[in-house]
C-alpha cells in the first residue's frame, strides 16, 4: 500500500507551494488515477513517491515504511515509471532496453533473455520481431509499449505513469490502455496512473483522486464523482465525458 500524509513541496524559487497537505491512499492491487490540469501537482506528486523530489514536508509509506528511511535508487528499482515520450535509449536495442534494470540488479543472463521474452508477448509485440530493432524503427505506439516492458523488467509491484499515452492517437492510445488495464490486473499491480482526461479516468481508474492548484479536492470512484461531486471544478471535470458523448451523438445524426 501506498498512503500519502499531509505531503507538501515548495520549490526554491517558487512563493506558493507545488503540492500542499496532500493526503491519500492507493491500495495493493487498486488501480488510481489522479487528473487535475497542469500545474496542479500531479507529476510533482508521482516524483515525490519514488524520491526524485524530496517532499518539503509530510510523510509518504510504501507497505507500512518511510520512503525517506530507505535507499532511493533500490527504493525506485522497485517501482515501474512511465511517463509521456518513452524516453528509450535510442542506441540500444528493444531487448537491451527492456534490460536495463535486470542488468543493473546482477541477473544471470539467460534470466534476462527470458524476461524479456515474456515481457514482449505480455505487451503484444513478438519477441522475434521485435527484439533486435532500435527505437527508430518502431511507431510511437511500439515506442511506449517497450517502455512499458521495461517499467516491468524487474517484477515490480508498483507502477508510477504519468500521462504515459498521451502523445499518441487516440486508437493506438484506448488499445494500449486497454491492454494496460489487462496487465495491471493480470499481475496484481498498484497502479497510479496521471492524466487531465477525465474519459480516460473514468474508464481505468478503481477510484479518481481530482487535484487543483496543488491540493486534493476528491477522492473517490467514477461512480461517486458523478454522483456527489465536491464542486463545481470536479462537478465539470466528470460532465467532461457526457459533453463528448452528447456531441457526438448530435454529429452522427446531421451526418449525411
Amino acid at each position: 500500500m501506498i498512503e500519502l500524509q499531509d505531503i507538501s513541496k515548495t520549490y526554491a524559487d517558487s512563493g506558493a507551494p507545488s503540492v500542499r497537505a496532500l493526503s491519500f491512499t492507493a491500495g495493493d492491487g487498486e488501480f488510481l488515477v489522479v487528473i487535475g490540469e497542469s500545474g496542479s501537482g500531479k507529476t510533482t506528486t508521482l516524483n515525490m513517491i519514488n524520491r526524485l523530489i524530496e517532499p518539503s514536508g509530510g510523510r509518504i509509506l510504501v507497505d507500512g515504511d518511510d520512503v525517506l528511511g530507505q535507499d532511493a535508487v533500490g527504493l525506485r528499482r522497485r517501482m515501474g515509471y512511465v511517463f509521456q515520450g518513452a524516453g528509450l535509449f535510442p542506441h540500444m536495442t528493444v531487448a537491451e532496453n527492456i534490460a536495463v534494470t535486470p542488468m543493473l540488479l546482477g541477473w544471470p543472463r539467460a534470466q534476462i533473455d527470458t524476461r524479456v521474452d515474456e515481457l514482449l508477448d505480455l505487451v503484444r509485440l513478438p519477441p522475434s520481431e521485435y527484439r533486435t530493432r532500435l527505437p527508430k524503427e518502431l511507431s510511437g505506439g511500439q515506442q511506449q509499449r517497450v517502455a512499458l516492458a521495461r517499467a516491468l523488467a524487474a517484477r515490480p509491484k508498483i507502477m508510477l505513469m504519468d500521462e504515459p499515452f498521451g502523445a499518441l492517437d487516440p486508437i493506438i492510445r484506448d488499445d494500449l490502455a486497454e491492454d494496460y488495464r489487462r496487465i495491471h490486473a493480470t499481475l496484481g499491480l498498484t497502479t497510479i496512473f496521471v492524466t487531465h482526461d477525465m474519459t480516460e479516468a473514468m474508464l481505468l481508474g478503481d477510484r479518481i483522486a481530482v487535484m487543483k492548484d496543488g491540493a486534493l479536492l476528491q477522492i473517490g470512484t467514477p461512480n461517486e464523482l458523478l454522483a456527489a461531486p465536491a464542486d463545481d471544478f470536479v462537478r465539470s471535470l466528470v460532465e467532461t465525458p457526457k459533453k463528448r458523448a452528447r456531441r457526438l451523438a448530435e454529429a452522427l445524426k446531421v451526418a449525411p
